[in-house]
């Protein structure tokens, strides 16, 4: 899907949005929607339906494999743009902790406050539990050259997503919406960490050298204590493959790809060593759930996998399952095979609540709807919760760029609307910390 970001998919489904639909700078590449999804081979193939699926679940003698791409990939197009965003924070001058604009009329409204002049104090939403693991986000107007965010917008959301979470994931740092994270999260005093993100490219460095310039200069002036990890790449190798014409992670192509993004991940890890912090912070990828190489995990501390029961065209009924069975014996075993066994996470996992055409209103078995959003919510969640999974819900909230840029459902997966009013919708009631 499309992701959130970013630079960034599904941040994509942001984490939404898929990384694979775009540039290094957060535009968007392709226009297409979902209408040409049948013709995407591996979702033409009987073994990855949902009836498939369903008769193998209920077969005892025999085990379910999948291979699903997290994304949907129209055209790949790859566009560098040589866009200096400089990011500017100091420790001596608190006003200006944030480079990016902050005005009141940002906010929605959606979260009143205590007192206006301490973004801790806030009135609670009822209607809201703390029983996500994690959430993906990306804060409004952190698609580049606009570059739109603002400090007081992010401040409302973290006082939003702290009621729900105590884990979010970016997908990239363009924009300045690390600093303006973690910024956010100082100033409301929430229990939050952040999985910090740097959507990097195949065919040019600037874009990751960039980003990672700007996660290092917040990190110095916002300190580590509510920073989780590092991500390097969104659907790097899913992106990779498919602009080779290659679709095996592991296959000779594969691993000349992961020799690309490797050295971006020992960059990183070198970077943070040389911050001399208190404390080690985690290095991962995330992508695609059937697109990770080996050696790229072998790289990392954790891995972080795109599961959407929506584009493997899973029935509502049968996708909470599907997803925790896909991602158990396509990257949880897969990873724990290995040495140095990375800890996987589900990046992205959700279900839309429309479209904005008829064509993709449906995945074949089930539609895009609240109702089925509620559902996936009911049996997802909690069980996830019960059974150790770390995920990412994806998403906060719906972006209206992804409707106007893509159209279908890529711009409805949120569980707020994009004002920041809850969808109709009951939170499940399964605390988690």
């Amino acid at each position: 899907m499309i992701t959130e970001f970013h630079s960034v998919i599904r941040s994509t489904p942001d984490s939404a949005a898929r990384g694979s639909y775009y540039s290094t700078d957060n535009m968007p590449l392709s226009t297409s929607g979902y209408s040409n999804m049948e013709t995407n081979a591996p979702y033409r193939n009987p073994e990855y339906s949902s009836s498939q699926w369903l008769e193998k679940q209920q077969s005892s003698s025999r085990r379910s494999k999948f291979i699903v791409i997290g994304s949907i990939v129209t055209v790949l197009v790859l566009i560098a743009v040589g866009v200096a965003v400089g990011v500017v924070v100091s420790k001596n001058n608190s006003s200006n902790k944030s480079s990016s604009s902050s005005s009141s009329s940002d906010t929605s409204g959606a979260v009143k406050p205590t007192d206006p002049s301490d973004p801790s104090t806030f009135v609670k939403n009822d209607k809201l539990k703390h029983s996500f693991y994690g959430l993906a986000y990306t804060p409004s107007g952190s698609q580049m050259p606009a570059c739109g965010n603002s400090l007081d917008a992010v401040i409302e959301d973290i006082q939003l997503l702290s009621q729900l979470t105590s884990r979010i994931r970016l997908y990239g740092a363009d924009c300045n919406q690390t600093a303006l994270v973690l910024d956010a999260i100082s100033r409301t005093k929430v229990n939050m960490t952040v999985y910090l993100g740097n959507y990097n490219i195949p065919t040019d460095s600037a874009p990751y050298e960039r980003q990672r310039d700007a996660i290092m200069d917040a990190i110095k002036t916002y300190g580590a204590d509510h920073v989780a990890g590092v991500t390097v790449g969104n659907e790097y190798m899913l992106n990779f493959l498919t602009g080779q014409g290659a679709e095996d992670p592991n296959s000779a192509i594969g691993n000349a790809g992961a020799q690309l993004l490797i050295p971006n991940i020992t960059d990183t890890r070198n970077a943070l060593t040389a911050l001399s912090l208190d404390k080690t912070i985690p290095v991962g990828t995330a992508d695609a759930g059937s697109f990770f190489n080996n050696e790229v995990l072998a790289a990392v501390d954790y891995g972080m996998s795109n599961v959407h029961p929506w584009f493997a065209n899973v029935s509502i009924d049968q996708a909470a399952d599907w997803t925790n069975q896909f991602f158990q014996e396509n990257n949880v075993i897969v990873a724990n095979s290995l040495p140095n066994k990375p800890q996987m996470f589900i990046a992205e996992t959700g279900w839309p609540t429309k479209s904005s055409d008829a064509g993709n209103a449906s995945n074949g078995p089930s539609t895009a709807s609240v109702e089925n959003l509620q559902k996936f919510l009911d049996t997802f969640v909690c069980q996830a919760n019960q059974n150790g999974t770390g995920y990412f819900y994806f998403e906060y909230f719906d972006e209206q760029w992804k409707d106007d840029q893509f159209g279908g459902v890529e711009g409805w997966w949120g569980l707020f609307n994009k004002d920041k009013t809850l969808k109709d919708i009951t939170i499940p009631d399964c605390l988690i910390d």
